[in-house]
C-alpha cells in the first residue's frame, strides 16, 4: 500500500481538488483507493457526497481500529472508499502533542486497512503542525499544488526548508504548478524560474484555473467525472500519469 498527500502550507491553491481528481483517476485505473481526509472542514467528503461519523474523533482515529475502519464510507465510484473529516479533527495536533511517539500515530493507524488498498491518498489541512510532520513521515510521495505567484513559490521554499532541517527526505515532496493562466505573465515568468531551480521537485503537469474546477463545489463530483474532455480533465490525467510513474515505477 502506498500513502500519498496533497499538501500545502499555503491555502487557497487547489489541494482538495487534486486530491480528490487524482482518487478518481487511481481507481479508474483499477487500483483500489482510499481517500482519507484530514482537514476538519470536510471538502473531500463534501465532493463524494459522503457525510462524516461523528463517532469517528481525534482519538478514535489513532487508538480505535474498529472505529477508524468503520468510519470510511463507500462512494458512488468503484474502488473508492472516502474516510470524511469532521470538526473534531481540528484537535489532532492537540491529541498527538500528549502522545509518546507521536510523529509516527498516523502511519500506525493507517496500518488497519493495509490489505484493503493499494493506495491511500491524505487530504490535508494548511499548516505545519504535529499532524502535518506526521504526514511527511508516514507518506511514500507528497503532491505539492503550487499557484505560480510569488507567495506560493516562498511557501514552497519554506516546505523544503523545512523537510532539509528536520531530516525528512526531499524526494518525497512532488510539486506541480496549479490554477495557472496563460495570460499572465508573471505565471509564466515564475513557473520558469521555479522550474530552473527546483528541477525534479517539479513535475512537467500544469493544472489550469478553469471554470469546471470551480463547479465541483456545484456538482460535488470529480471533474474527470463531469467533463472529461476539458483541459483541466486532461491536466489531471497527465498529473496521474507522472505521478504513478514516479510512485509505483510504471
Amino acid at each position: 500500500m502506498k500513502i500519498i498527500a496533497c499538501y500545502s502550507n499555503k491555502g487557497g491553491v487547489g489541494k482538495t481538488a487534486t486530491t480528490v481528481n487524482l482518487a478518481y483517476a487511481m481507481a479508474q485505473a483499477g487500483r483500489r483507493v482510499l481517500l482519507c481526509d484530514l482537514d476538519p472542514q470536510g471538502a473531500s467528503g463534501f465532493y463524494f457526497r459522503v457525510k462524516p461519523s461523528k463517532k469517528l474523533t481525534e482519538t478514535r482515529f489513532f487508538e480505535d481500529v474498529a472505529r477508524f475502519a468503520g468510519a470510511i464510507r463507500g462512494s458512488d465510484y468503484d474502488d473508492l472508499d472516502v474516510l470524511p473529516a469532521n470538526m473534531t479533527f481540528r484537535d489532532f495536533d492537540v491529541f498527538l502533542a500528549r502522545m509518546r511517539n507521536s510523529r509516527s500515530r498516523l502511519k500506525k493507524a493507517l496500518k488497519a486497512v493495509k490489505s484493503d488498498y493499494d493506495v491511500v491518498l491524505l487530504d490535508c489541512p494548511p499548516n505545519i503542525s504535529t499532524l502535518s510532520e506526521n504526514v511527511f513521515r508516514a507518506s511514500d510521495a507528497i503532491v505539492v499544488p503550487v499557484i505560480p505567484t510569488t507567495l506560493s513559490q516562498r511557501t514552497f521554499e519554506q516546505l523544503r526548508d523545512f523537510f532539509r532541517a528536520h531530516d525528512l527526505k526531499e524526494k518525497k515532496l512532488h510539486g506541480f504548478f496549479s490554477m495557472a493562466q496563460g495570460v499572465k505573465s508573471l505565471h509564466g515568468e515564475t513557473m520558469d524560474e521555479m522550474r530552473r531551480e527546483h528541477g525534479k521537485r517539479l513535475m512537467t503537469a500544469t493544472v489550469p484555473f478553469a471554470s469546471e474546477i470551480e463547479r465541483m463545489g456545484v456538482h460535488r463530483a470529480p471533474v474527470l467525472a463531469t467533463a472529461p474532455s476539458s483541459p483541466a480533465s486532461a491536466a489531471y490525467r497527465t498529473l496521474h500519469d507522472e505521478l504513478v510513474t514516479r510512485v509505483f515505477g510504471k
